[in-house]
């Protein structure tokens, strides 16, 4: 155990919710003051070269990548979003993973907005993308992304972490009773 009690159910469901709503909001009224300010394929440095906004829509995922199937991104991100409610309603009882999902929902809710009510039309919306770090490059076209992104890559970084240090859905730590009981038997 993590010596905490576990969070209940409501308790996790709330938490997920208040922070997907909330990631959600920055993430639309980001676009928003995006599409209002900038034009679009026009860099402004905000920060030199460190941090810019270059306003663009993107068809496909990251990197633009799938640019013609952007109904599947649209189903991937529906089924995403799916899960993590799943999981907040019937497993979920542990703070950490309550905020990360929730974090990680928010952004996953962000997109998908974009990809059900932006042009050219319901499924096969394109991604407000404005946030451009020429730094980050990763030896291909520089990274523009937008609030749900940052929101989506940190909490599914932090999911990789909660998994590590071995933090389970329950809130427990490590292998469950039950599981190495188990494989004690074979």
């Amino acid at each position: 155990m993590t010596g905490h009690r576990p969070y209940s159910a409501p308790a996790a469901g709330i938490t997920i919710a208040i922070l997907a709503i909330l990631v959600l909001a920055a993430d639309q009224l980001s676009k928003f003051f995006a599409l209002q300010h900038l034009e679009e394929r026009t860099t402004v440095n905000v920060v030199g070269e460190l941090l810019q906004w270059h306003l663009v829509f993107n068809p496909g995922a990251a990197f633009s990548m799938g640019e013609g199937v952007t109904w599947v991104f649209t189903i991937i991100l529906g089924l995403v979003a799916l899960v993590i409610v799943y999981l907040g309603i019937t497993r979920i009882r542990s703070r950490a993973w309550a905020i990360v999902l929730g974090l990680v929902l928010g952004g996953v809710l962000g997109n998908l907005t974009d990809r059900l009510v932006r042009e050219p039309g319901f499924a096969v919306g394109h991604v407000v993308d404005f946030i451009l770090t020429p730094w980050m490059w990763f030896w291909t076209t520089p990274a523009i992304y937008n609030v749900a992104d940052m929101f989506i890559v940190c909490g599914m970084i932090s999911v990789a972490v909660l998994v590590l240090i071995g933090i389970n859905f329950d809130g427990t730590r490590g292998a469950k009773k039950a599981e190495v009981e188990e494989s004690v038997d074979e």
